[in-house]
């Protein structure tokens, strides 16, 4: 079993909180993270996909109130959205009784937005945290091109073969076609909604053309944008904002658009192993969505991310700011990484206090300019150290 870093953030929260969500795609650990995370108090589990414990909240007051000596852990919450509105009645009358936390925990495979559907968002009553695919600092730092190629969904990394870890993303990107997303929204032709995500895959780590898209799918541009939008919601998908504030330039204002986990972006494109990876054309924009999503999946809350793009040619893939300090990120796939005058020139732009080049290698090592050549998990240690 991997042990991963945000149990004890989850651990704390229960301790501080009548009510935490943990927020997280399917399949990505959130019933093994909430077991490894109980206290010692009495617990009750369940799945609302299960008919059976479903059937146990027809009157889901009643239930509750037989149980509020116990934590209760709701499995897929999003199947009654009704039950935000329920569970704020009852942390007060908790809290009357002198039970201020660790109450409910609530697990839901889609965005805040989606899971506050019923309009009830129970602020000052609930604490969120979300739970991404495995990173870099929970395996082993020598697996990382194992990571980068499977993807970091527990089963698909732990695979005992390429092809099973291939079955495994195939038949994860079917269940969610067919079963999950219809749940959320209207119905949508699943071969229509896969040939997008396998577009955004081709796409991976750019300013998408939504014209462009309409076109190949025969469908107009705001539905692109509604297709884009969930997908977002359920995770699978990240949209990278722009970094913008006035200093005199034209700057891009369209998002970056990111397949979030790249073992799952590798099986839409068809890459069934690590050597068709290594020859695929998609390979550096496939590395700078793996080290992105490393990155914020250990971002501390005080750090925002962004990237930069002006008109006349400064970029910076990843710009991450930290108080008065601005971190400037340049994510490259070679053991010898130089990068482009643009670089240097958006580093001035928005006054960077550190810059870094991240690359499959392992050593760190200056380089012109006040930059640092670093590995990847070298950049997730630092970042992590600043929690």
């Amino acid at each position: 079993m991997i042990n991963r870093f945000k149990a004890e953030s989850l651990r704390e929260l229960l301790d501080s909180f009548p009510a935490v969500a943990l927020i997280g795609p399917r399949q990505v650990g959130k019933t093994t993270l909430a077991n490894q995370s109980i206290t010692a108090k009495e617990t009750i589990y369940l799945d609302l996909e299960a008919p059976s414990d479903l059937a146990k909240l027809a009157n889901p007051e009643l239930y509750l109130q037989q149980h509020r000596d116990k934590l209760v852990i709701l499995d897929e919450v999003h199947r009654i959205p009704e039950i935000f509105q329920i569970l704020r009645g009852l942390i007060d009358q908790n809290k009357r009784l002198g039970i201020t936390a660790c109450s409910y925990l609530l697990l839901g495979s889609a965005s805040i937005d989606l899971l506050r559907q019923s309009g009830e968002s129970l602020a000052g009553r609930i604490a969120y945290l979300n739970l991404e695919p495995l990173n870099l600092v929970e395996v082993e730092h020598i697996k990382q091109d194992s990571l980068w190629f499977r993807g970091g969904f527990p089963d698909s990394f732990l695979a005992k073969s390429d092809k099973r870890s291939n079955q495994w993303r195939q038949n994860f990107i079917k269940t969610y076609l067919e079963r999950d997303i219809p749940q959320f929204g209207p119905r949508i032709p699943s071969e229509t909604l896969r040939r997008f995500w396998t577009m955004l895959s081709y796409e991976q780590s750019s300013i998408i053309n939504a014209s462009k898209l309409a076109r190949n799918l025969g469908v107009d541009a705001k539905t692109i944008s509604n297709y884009l939008d969930l997908l977002v919601d359920l995770l699978l998908v990240r949209k990278l904002p722009p970094w913008h504030k006035n200093i005199g330039k034209r700057l891009v204002k369209s998002p970056k658009v990111y397949v979030r986990d790249t073992g799952v972006a590798h099986a839409l494109l068809g890459i069934d192993s690590y050597e068709n990876l290594l020859s695929h054309p998609t390979i550096g924009a496939s590395w700078e969505a793996f080290v992105i999503e490393n990155i914020l999946s250990v971002l501390p809350e005080t750090m925002s991310a962004s990237f930069y793009r002006s008109s006349g040619g400064a970029e910076i893939d990843l710009v991450l700011t930290y108080g008065k300090d601005t971190w400037a990120i340049e994510i490259k796939r070679s053991l010898t990484p130089k990068v482009e005058k643009g670089f240097y020139y958006g580093c001035d732009d928005v006054n960077a206090s550190k810059r870094f080049i991240i690359y499959p290698g392992k050593e760190t090592y200056p380089t012109k300019h006040e930059t640092s050549v670093i590995s990847l998990y070298e950049i997730l240690k630092t970042i992590k150290a600043l929690s």
